[in-house]
């Protein structure tokens, strides 16, 4: 029993210490330790939407109409009276949720996908991939403005629309992963000793290519954020009075030569979102990234 526990504990506190080093790794490097800061930000404010927020971001005021920046309103208010700093963090809130949505579902969608395609093969692998495919021939970003187009503008619409663009690179993704990973000695011994398909494909395969999901999730939720708010900014997206920022800064750009507030300040939250999510990405790439391990 001795021995036993005194193998054990070794591995438990390599376990506990295999975290601890990543994210040492991934705050050693500036750009990436900026970058986790920055989206840890930007979760805080859409947690504290409410506590942080000092007006109502939907209650019209028509006699606060078009004011600077001051102590009051710090981002100034819009061509309804609205504050701004308050629509831009609720705004926070919407595009965080929608942007994190999309991933989920396209995420899941196209593993199950590229699975099934590269466990299976043959007509299946053949059948899922001339279907992805089709999908991919087209401009991510005009082939979601049709969808969105065909479904009706709405938020929610335009993250359904977003989903069924996206979920291919996951397919593909997860697609290759499956095939490298079929060849690896552990599989094929699970299939000698007569493992059923789903068990490998789900304790197996899928437990390795966790990895290469997060990192390309952590990558793409700056981009989700974008793409909604460039549908919104076209009117495909969220409508007013929703605060959402690619629609705050499509009502803003007939304001812009003299209240220059209402673009600068949501176009600035995009900016920072997005860079914040792509420094991440970055850095998980890096510390996840087998080739970067000693």
């Amino acid at each position: 029993m001795t021995d036993t526990v005194s193998h054990k504990t070794p591995d438990v506190s390599a376990q506990r210490r295999k975290p601890r080093g990543l994210v040492r790794r991934l705050l050693s490097n500036p750009l990436s330790a900026i970058g986790a800061a920055l989206v840890l930000i930007v979760v805080l404010i859409a947690v504290l939407a409410p506590l942080i927020a000092p007006f109502d971001p939907i209650v019209m005021a028509p006699q606060n109409r078009l004011l600077p920046p001051s102590a009051v309103n710090w981002f100034g208010t819009d061509d309804s009276g609205r504050d701004i700093f308050s629509r831009i963090v609720f705004g926070t809130r919407y595009s965080l949720l929608a942007a994190l949505g999309i991933l989920v579902i396209a995420s899941a969608l196209g593993t199950v996908i590229g699975l099934a395609a590269g466990l299976f093969g043959g007509w299946v692998d053949e059948a899922l991939m001339r279907l992805t495919d089709m999908f991919l021939a087209f401009p991510a970003l005009v082939l979601a403005m049709g969808m969105a187009a065909a479904l009706g503008p709405s938020l929610f619409n335009a993250m359904i629309a977003t989903v069924l663009v996206w979920w291919p690179w996951y397919a593909r993704l997860v697609r290759g992963q499956t095939l490298q990973l079929k060849q690896e000695a552990f599989v094929e011994a699970s299939i000698v000793a007569g493992a059923s398909r789903w068990r490998i494909a789900f304790h197996h395969i899928l437990r390795n290519c966790l990895t290469p999901l997060i990192v390309q999730i952590s990558l793409d939720i700056g981009y989700a954020v974008l793409t909604l708010a460039g549908l919104s900014f076209i009117g495909l997206g969220a409508q007013p009075p929703t605060p959402e920022w690619g629609s705050m800064v499509s009502v803003g750009r007939d304001y812009f030569l003299d209240q220059w507030w209402m673009v600068t300040f949501p176009g600035m939250a995009i900016f920072v979102s997005v860079m914040a999510f792509n420094l991440l990405g970055d850095g998980l790439q890096e510390v996840l990234s087998p080739r970067s391990r000693r």
